[in-house]
């Protein structure tokens, strides 16, 4: 291994998240006292928040831990617009989908996926110096330590040297590109976890029936713990099986009986919407890091590494805003560089809500109005963006044998580090126009389908819930104590109908035939751009990279 670490870069997007930006920094700061590291690590915050107040909060986060020794850059909107106005008139044209066309006074809420490659800019211009780097992309509701489980619950832990694994294996293997992925909340969305959802709340419901309520709780069985796909409804499209219920594990201590953990699982319902999934979790396990190094195809754009030969795969079809930008970039760079886009067990902890509001400081595509949360924005985003993945699944971005000079034996200690000589990765060929449309429409006709049939299911359930919960005799109906949580179960329902019931808004959106063309032809005109994109991307990236030297 060379005598120098990486220095590494830990990009931050956030928009309007003021605290879960404090607990992400105040995590990586003890991590840092737990771990030290002999490289340089610094942080680049990009601010895409719309609410003034916000900026500043973010600005004072990062002049506070640099006062303290971590260098933190709040990367703000001037800065943004300079670098990418910066971008000769032609490049940037065919880079309007790649770092969007936002006018100053609007130049916020422009999406993750164009504020990661803004990010990008940056960066590039970091790289000339002859420095060893490394770029972490992550998220804001991530912290550096992850959750185990133990005897009397989960244990949350600072167990990982995410720095110096990484370092080691950035510079004893070929890996261009290391992905990691969370634990504790679903990193996926509530449009596609209300099937199984609700077979755990009926299931909870169903215990609960049969308990005597001032009897001591019957809740605190060993939790059962999710893997990868548990709480997708359609883990089956991944190669995963479907989970059957998971029992709900009461989070109260000291004595209590069945009525209060009613009303401690009741409190939790609302916490779906902005992500959480009270009853499947997934916690870190332990293992031989090493071991747990393979081929990859699926990017977590909330966990990833490049190093900086893997800036040139800038997140694609940004514009379109929609959901899964990560598999779909994951399988991108798995058909290019093979062996060398690796996964590895660096999870990080994630938490969808905050703790003093119950709920996300903000989330595109969730709605708050009286009355109802409304999720039709995601949801409508979830589908495009299953239809955009497996589209470009289909498509098979480039020959496997495209990445064969980068491929290794396995992606373990026994590995040749990567050359300087290696061969440049030429962009993907795609098929013509027409023959993307015709890809596009069989894939989106599929996808109608499965979630046509998933959408039946729930609404099955929703129905069965209902009249389980509202059936005569339940004893929950008479306990004055349980008024409250009763009005959160009832809401919960309600929101439940209003976001996946038969006159949802989302299923308006997905069933109007005039809305799916506009979105399936936007998707055939971002995809056929793609190759001409990564060709103005790396003449944008070599520009500004002469301009520094």
């Amino acid at each position: 291994m060379p005598d120098s670490p990486h220095d590494i870069t830990i990009v931050i997007p956030v928009a309007d998240r003021p605290q879960h930006l404090a607990d992400c920094l105040a995590s990586l700061q003890e991590l840092r006292h737990h771990y030290p590291y002999a490289g340089e690590v610094r942080v680049l915050v990009a601010d895409d928040s719309r609410e003034t107040d916000h900026i500043e909060r973010h600005r004072a986060l990062a002049a506070h831990y640099s006062a303290a020794g971590l260098p933190v850059e709040h990367f703000d909107q001037a800065q943004q617009r300079a670098l990418r106005d910066g971008i000769v008139p032609e490049l940037r044209a065919q880079l309007a989908d790649v770092l969007g066309t936002h006018a100053p006074e609007a130049f916020h809420h422009k999406g993750a996926a164009v504020t990661r490659n803004l990010a990008y800019l940056w960066l590039n211009r970091q790289v000339q110096d002859g420095r060893r780097r490394l770029f972490w992309f992550i998220d804001s509701d991530q912290e550096f330590r992850v959750n185990i489980a133990t005897d009397s619950g989960e244990e949350e832990r600072y167990a990982i040297d995410y720095f110096h694994w990484l370092d080691y294996l950035f510079s004893t293997t070929p890996a261009r590109v290391v992905t990691g992925k969370v634990v504790g909340d679903p990193p996926v969305s509530p449009a596609v976890m209300a099937g199984n959802f609700l077979d755990d709340v009926t299931a909870f419901l169903h215990a609960m029936a049969a308990c005597v309520p001032e009897a001591a709780c019957a809740f605190h069985a060993a939790r059962r713990h999710a893997d990868d796909a548990a709480y997708h409804d359609m883990a089956d499209l991944f190669g995963f099986k479907a989970a059957e219920a998971f029992r709900y594990h009461c989070s109260l201590s000291g004595p209590h009986g069945n009525a209060h953990c009613f009303s401690d699982f009741a409190a939790r319902l609302a916490r779906f919407f902005d992500g959480e999934h009270p009853t499947r979790r997934s916690v870190y396990q332990p293992g031989e890091l090493l071991a747990s190094v393979a081929p990859a195809r699926t990017i977590y754009t909330g966990n990833y590494v490049i190093s900086a030969e893997g800036l040139e795969y800038f997140i694609p079809f940004a514009a379109l805003k929609l959901r899964m930008a990560g598999p779909t970039l994951g399988r991108i760079i798995k058909a290019e560089l093979g062996a060398c886009f690796v996964s590895a067990n660096l999870p990080m902890l994630h938490r969808r809500t905050v703790a003093a509001s119950g709920q996300a400081e903000f989330r595109p595509g969730i709605e708050r109005g009286p009355g109802h949360v409304d999720l039709s924005g995601e949801f409508e985003r979830q589908y495009f963006g299953d239809v955009m993945l497996f589209a470009m699944e289909r498509m098979a971005v480039a020959p496997a044998a495209r990445g064969a000079h980068h491929a290794m034996e396995s992606p373990s200690v026994g590995c040749a580090p990567r050359t300087n000589t290696e061969p440049h990765v030429p962009p993907p060929t795609l098929p013509d126009k027409d023959v993307i449309a015709h890809i596009v429409d069989e894939v989106e006709a599929q996808m109608h389908e499965r979630y046509g049939t998933k959408h039946r299911a729930v609404v099955e359930k929703m129905a069965a819930l209902q009249a389980l919960y509202t059936a005569p005799g339940q004893w929950w109906h008479n306990a004055t104590a349980l008024t409250d949580a009763r009005k959160k179960f009832e809401q919960f329902i309600a929101d439940m109908q209003h976001n996946f019931g038969d006159s949802s808004r989302a299923w308006q959106l997905i069933n109007d035939g005039a809305h799916r063309q506009a979105r399936k032809a936007a998707i055939v005109a971002a995809i056929a751009a793609y190759p001409a994109q990564r060709h103005a991307w790396r003449a944008a990236l070599a520009a500004a990279r002469s301009e520094t030297t």
